[in-house]
């Protein structure tokens, strides 16, 4: 067995994240057959039904609508919300950085400037202002995140590229007459992937409680969408009276993110070259 595969197998920490997200996944995949009632029925007769009321397992919200499927179907606004921006910011922010690293000058010096005016502001704050600037919703929520998180991205594959071009096979590869282009691509951009996918990871646990922010002060999917962060928000209201409506989702969002962050903290574990020979 691939040593790499085989010390993930053994690592609790992966597995447990792992299960999580995984579970996760099936609910957001089946949710039409998994939840029990649906999402946008609203009972006002039922307003504030602890959990356990018959059907109700997870007891109802503000407007008598069924929590357990709220939660349910909003698994797939908390999953693309969560994925997306990480796997697109990873993507540019990739290649901003391998050009940066690798070809420097001009061009590097403007991104590096760029990302350190972004980074003067704390990421809330800038995913906030770039949400409200270009109206309440999904789509804006999800460029605001993306916007946000290209620049740790950059500096990070730029750090690594900045190492990695001094290496013996990148002067052969000159020698040998192989175009820039292909240099990067070829012989430094698989020397970034392990590093960047490792952060990745990590960043979207971030972006599962970023996300949740950006919904819970209502610039993210507007209701009545089962949205974990808009479904906290819209419970905070009933906090002294009926805890669950707002306790609920704000628990799903925290066990969300632990899921990724386990996953993320052994992907570190398993590639790190000193956890290898420690292992060994």
């Amino acid at each position: 067995m691939n040593p790499v595969l085989r010390r993930a197998m053994k690592n609790v920490a992966l597995m447990t994240g792992l299960s999580i997200v995984l579970c996760i996944v099936v609910m957001a995949l089946f949710a039409q057959w998994i939840a029990p009632f649906d999402p946008l029925f609203a009972n006002p007769l039922q307003r504030y039904l602890p959990p356990l009321s018959g059907p109700h397992l997870l007891g109802t919200d503000e407007l008598g609508r069924d929590i357990l499927s709220r939660l349910i179907y909003g698994a797939r606004y908390a999953l693309l919300v969560a994925l997306v921006p990480t796997i697109l910011a990873l993507c540019l922010g990739a290649v901003i950085g391998l050009f940066s690293g690798y070809f420097g000058g001009f061009f590097d010096a403007v991104a590096m400037r760029v990302f350190d005016v972004m980074f003067a502001f704390p990421g809330v704050l800038l995913a906030l202002g770039i949400s409200a600037a270009l109206g309440p919703g999904l789509n804006s929520m999800i460029i605001a995140m993306i916007v946000v998180t290209i620049p740790a991205f950059g500096r990070l594959v730029r750090g690594v590229v900045l190492g990695v071009k001094q290496e013996l096979f990148v002067d052969a590869a000159r020698s040998l007459g192989f175009r820039d282009v292909r240099i990067v691509f070829r012989h430094i951009l698989p020397n970034v992937l392990g590093p960047a996918i490792v952060y990745g990871t990590l960043q979207t646990g971030r972006n599962v409680i970023l996300s949740a922010s950006l919904s819970f002060l209502g610039l993210g999917p507007q209701p009545p969408a089962p949205e974990w962060g808009q479904m906290l928000s819209s419970g905070r209201t009933a906090i002294a009276t009926a805890a669950h409506v707002a306790t609920i989702p704000g628990l799903a969002i925290v066990v969300l993110a632990i899921g990724f962050n386990l996953i993320g903290d052994a992907a570190r574990d398993i590639f790190d070259p000193r956890s290898k020979r420690r292992g060994e």
